[in-house]
């Protein structure tokens, strides 16, 4: 594959469904994912730019609380706006401005081809907004009125890098997003894939722990080299939880069956039952492993029994 070229995909069609399907079965339920509406899509937008996303959610939800609409935000005093934005802790008080700013061109018909309180539909019109840029334009675009592009941010970088070996190339990246996505389905396909991104393959990849859909095609899963554009060096394995996992497969191995009290202590030193590294952790480690299908559960008698699965 060559820089600016799709790559090949033996089975497009399965890649597809396998992620979103992967998705829709569980994914983080943020409350901007359950609206359509484009200004509330904004907000979260602008709110999530280098703000991590669990913080963002109060902020977001008191931002509409106050300005429930873009007429009122856009009636707004920027003055409190801006005082908004430094209490909560948003970044750049900037975005505040461009934010309300971008409420009154709506508001004032201010877009060329569009009616005054209006959006426009997709990423073109909506970069005519002040304060938004191409990726936030396509996002506004994919999920409000499911009308964009392939969204490429870091974590899609980092997925279509180890998944499909796509090179470190802006243009083969956006050429690999664009050949995966189908037609029409912007709104789940950037959602599922940002989601995959920022849950399964994080810099530390959780393949196994989170059901990965894509690990029968994926050339990092199958070579063990997880390392990525923004992951120069290959993650630590020693303290992470592919480590525990196979600890614990090792040790089913001798023993056959463990209570988890019993379990824990032999696979990390530290394990104290009520601790951080205690049931509730080693209960969530096992129950990954159940869910792929390695061990068995037994809940009987009050207490937890792991054995291997044969």
């Amino acid at each position: 594959m060559t820089d600016g070229d799709a790559p090949e995909f033996d089975d497009p069609a399965a890649v597809r469904d396998a992620l979103v399907a992967w998705y829709e079965a569980d994914h983080r339920a943020f409350p901007w994912r359950e609206t359509a509406d484009p200004y509330e899509i904004l907000v979260s937008e602008v709110m999530s730019q280098q703000t991590q996303l669990d913080r963002v959610v109060d902020a977001w939800r008191d931002f509409l609380d106050r300005w429930p609409s873009v007429e009122a935000l856009a009636a707004a005093d920027r003055a409190a706006v801006v005082s908004f934005w430094t209490d909560h802790s948003l970044g750049y008080n900037n975005r505040a401005k461009y934010l309300h700013e971008a409420a009154g061109q709506v508001v004032g018909g201010a877009v060329d081809g569009v009616d005054a309180g209006e959006w426009p539909r997709d990423p073109e019109g909506l970069s005519e907004l002040m304060g938004v840029g191409p990726y936030t334009a396509n996002a506004v675009a994919s999920f409000a009125f499911d009308n964009g592009d392939a969204v490429v941010d870091t974590n899609v970088k980092r997925v279509l890098y180890r998944a499909f070996d796509v090179p470190d190339d802006d243009a083969a990246f956006e050429a690999a997003a664009s050949a995966l996505m189908p037609d029409g389905q912007s709104r789940v396909w950037n959602n599922a894939i940002m989601e995959l991104g920022g849950v399964a393959c994080q810099k530390t990849p959780r393949c196994d722990e989170e059901s990965c859909p894509w690990r029968e095609w994926c050339h990092a899963y199958r070579t063990g080299d997880f390392t990525a554009p923004d992951v120069p060096t290959q993650p630590s394995f020693e303290g992470s939880r592919r480590q525990f996992r196979g600890r614990v497969i090792s040790t089913l191995t001798e023993y056959d069956e463990l209570p988890l009290d019993d379990l824990g202590p032999r696979i990390r030193v530290d394990y104290a039952p009520d601790g951080e590294y205690g049931r509730g952790w080693l209960r969530e480690l096992v129950s990954d492993l159940s869910e792929d299908g390695l061990v068995e559960l037994d809940d009987r008698g009050g207490a937890t029994t792991v054995r291997l699965r044969r």
